[in-house]
């Protein structure tokens, strides 16, 4: 079987204004009575990508994902699967297949049964059936399992039981309704490296939905960020984190502080940001035209502030003086909350890349808060 390795680090066919997307949701509108849950809605996912739809519970994404799978249709608008308007087809006659989080296993049914029922009632050869099951066997590392039954696996295995099942017929897309959230934490940060290679090694197309950040962030090639039935985002994980569109989507996806101002000055990709709320000016780089007066909010993850005792060199500008309130450690990394004297609190983070440190910052401690003109972004809704 090829791998696609290679490909997915080069893959970006939405860069590409000539490639074609593979999914199209138009101008979709979903209502359920007087509720609008999906509101004009349009997205394009494109070949062989993994796509992830992340949002807070009741933001849309399981709707989006239940229309594709043919469970719910559209008020209005439509829907595009390879050239092909998908109203009106039922879910069984569908080029696509489902995953869900209680993974549905039969309970009476061995594992190689489980992965071969779908091929049986499509009227596969027997041969071919065999076959088959015992590709998808290996291809989960699953051989010596057989003929075990559900309950005689980890949780772990069922979910790759499960995976099998669901790709063993061979759909032009796979949807993954929370698929990882049954599992615990470390088997969970396993499955999601071994989703992404087995997506590779297929070239299908994934879709998956999730409220999970890290998980998003760490499996797909593009995400969708949703909010009340519309998207906020579509983008990287590099590009959400880094250069997020707005204060709802940066202060969805992980840690950040966000620092309300008035525009002072602004010239040739450089602004200076007054916050009198927190007594400080902020001179950072933008790509964004500003306009002095103009009511803007600085953002700035907590890795890219760096805390001190010593007063910084210039410490009128992009500095902070405040109390170590509370400290946390997490064996990789410590987070600190700096309390400021109007009692608003800056998070700050930071890796523990040596083993031990002589003389740690401790509680209640005064320390500066810096950063860099280029560490954090400018945003204007």
């Amino acid at each position: 079987m090829k791998s696609f390795g290679s490909f997915r680090r080069k893959f970006a066919p939405w860069n590409d204004p000539a490639a074609k997307p593979y999914i199209s949701f138009e101008n979709i509108v979903k209502k359920f009575d007087d509720v609008t849950v999906i509101d004009d809605l349009s997205l394009n996912i494109f070949n062989r990508e993994f796509f992830a739809l992340l949002g807070a519970s009741g933001s849309g994404k399981s709707t989006l994902m239940r229309m594709l799978a043919g469970f719910e249709e559209p008020t209005s608008g439509r829907i595009m699967l390879d050239g092909q308007d998908l109203r009106g087809i039922p879910p069984y006659k569908r080029p696509v297949n489902m995953m869900f989080q209680s993974y549905a296993l039969f309970p009476h049914m061995t594992v190689e049964q489980n992965i071969a029922f779908g091929l049986k009632q499509d009227g596969m050869a027997k041969s071919e059936i065999t076959d088959r099951v015992n590709d998808m066997l290996k291809l989960v590392k699953l051989e010596k399992f057989s003929k075990r039954k559900p309950h005689q696996l980890s949780g772990g295995q069922r979910q790759r039981v499960a995976l099998a099942r669901a790709v063993a017929k061979r759909p032009k897309v796979l949807l993954l309704d929370e698929p990882l959230g049954a599992l615990d934490k470390k088997l969970r940060e396993e499955t999601q490296f071994e989703l992404m290679d087995l997506q590779m090694n297929l070239g299908l197309t994934f879709l998956i939905v999730t409220h999970d950040q890290e998980e998003a962030m760490t499996m797909a090639d593009r995400i969708a960020v949703l909010d009340k039935g519309q998207i906020m985002q579509v983008a990287t994980p590099a590009e959400v984190y880094e250069a997020p569109s707005s204060k709802f989507v940066a202060d969805f996806i992980g840690n950040i502080n966000i620092i309300e101002g008035e525009v002072s000055h602004f010239a040739n990709g450089e602004a200076e940001i007054e916050s009198a709320a927190n007594s400080v000016t902020i001179r950072t780089k933008t790509a964004k035209q500003l306009s002095k007066g103009q009511k803007v909010w600085y953002a700035i993850r907590p890795e890219k502030i760096t805390l001190s005792r010593e007063k910084p060199e210039d410490a009128s500008i992009n500095a902070l003086q405040g109390e170590l309130w509370d400290i946390a450690y997490f064996g990789d990394m410590n987070v600190f909350h700096v309390r400021l004297a109007n009692g608003r609190t800056i998070k700050a983070s930071s890796m523990n890349s040596v083993r031990r440190t002589d003389d740690p910052l401790g509680y209640d401690e005064q320390v500066w808060v810096s950063f860099e003109d280029d560490a954090g972004m400018v945003l204007v809704s």
